[in-house]
């Protein structure tokens, strides 16, 4: 019998982009295997408190809890606000992804992390060590905006300037990459949680109605733009929550108008980091980016007409990645299983 015959298991290598919205997690030789919401039920029973849902589950109790239960979002703007609760989230979706891919392994994975480029080495070290309380062997960190880029197949490695732009749920990342590095970063802490905030505030502010996360991100996905195209039919949504002067539940109207007017302030600010990092660019690199355009990846590049926003502003053409929800986790796992891009990966 041969050495690896008394070890029919293996640890598989894993990839996890852990977002503030979502998290993705790909396994090497599997692809993509888990794509849940970063959301954690906690129950408290004689004064312990203990994890009750996590992902999709925990995502259907958000605002719909008991005293005793809390619905919490261990991660802000990209980086983790709760260690802890972090651990057991990875824990349970490292689990979670190993059973969706069908496969039974052992021994202690090799973990890609992606993590905001602006982050401070002490937020690093947070995720680093939440992976490895985790059960990790070993772990690598990739900056979001190389990660998002590889994922979206741009010439990361040759001497070819690109720009990427991952809007997602806590944070914007813009980079300009060439030759295997970042040439020009930004991280921004506007993203898809911000865009829920501006509608809950506008709804309330507006039409005297409270509403919840959920139905904020509700009428962002249904009416959300970031301008009203010419020629498009008026949209309307249907809105319940709470009225604040009655106390009671009460429905009403929303126009796509509306929202994009409530929009107007989280979209300014990310039309405004990509001029930023633009004007930071070298002339050459600058010169690529005009015959390449600017890709953007994230589940914030899906609001309708942020495209042609960021084209009018900056003059260059904007195109959406395929699969922008997955491209960052496609990136880093890339990164992973590809010996090209290992030296993007870095450890802290």
């Amino acid at each position: 019998m041969s050495f690896m015959g008394f070890f029919p298991f293996r640890a598989a290598d894993i990839a996890i982009d852990l977002g503030t919205a979502n998290t993705v997690v790909f396994l090497k030789g599997h692809g993509i295997v888990l794509a849940e919401p970063s959301v954690v039920t906690l129950e408290t029973v004689a004064g312990v408190r203990r994890v009750r849902a996590v992902g999709d589950d925990a995502k259907l109790m958000l605002g719909k809890t008991p005293d005793n239960v809390v619905t919490v979002r261990p991660l802000r703007h990209g980086v983790i606000a709760d260690l802890d609760i972090a651990e057991e989230m990875i824990k349970h979706f490292i689990a979670k992804a190993k059973a969706n891919a069908g496969v039974r392994l052992r021994g202690s994975p090799e973990i890609v992390l992606c993590v905001p480029s602006g982050s401070t080495v002490v937020e690093r070290r947070a995720i680093r060590d939440a992976a490895s309380n985790a059960g990790a062997r070993k772990v690598w960190l990739i900056d979001e905006p190389m990660a998002a880029a590889i994922g979206a197949n741009l010439p990361v490695t040759r001497p070819i300037g690109s720009m990427v732009v991952d809007i997602g749920g806590g944070s914007t990342e813009v980079g300009v990459l060439s030759v295997g590095g970042l040439a020009v970063t930004l991280s921004l802490r506007v993203g898809g949680d911000q865009m829920d905030e501006a509608i809950g505030a506008h709804v309330r502010r507006n039409h005297n109605l409270v509403i919840g996360e959920a139905t904020a991100e509700r009428i962002k996905l249904e009416i959300g733009a970031a301008t009203v195209e010419e020629g498009q039919e008026p949209r309307m949504a249907r809105v319940r929550g709470r009225d604040v002067v009655r106390g009671v539940p009460t429905e009403k109207q929303i126009s796509q108008e509306e929202i994009v007017d409530a929009l107007s302030e989280t979209v300014g600010n990310i039309v405004e980091g990509v001029r930023t990092a633009l004007e930071a660019t070298a002339p050459e690199i600058a010169a690529d980016i005009i015959e390449g355009g600017i890709v953007m990846t994230g589940g914030g590049c899906l609001l309708s007409g942020l495209d042609t926003v960021l084209a009018e502003a900056t003059g260059l053409p904007v195109v959406r990645a395929d699969d922008p929800l997955n491209c960052v986790a496609r990136g880093a796992g890339r990164a992973l299983e590809d010996l090209e891009y290992r030296g993007v990966l870095h450890a802290v």
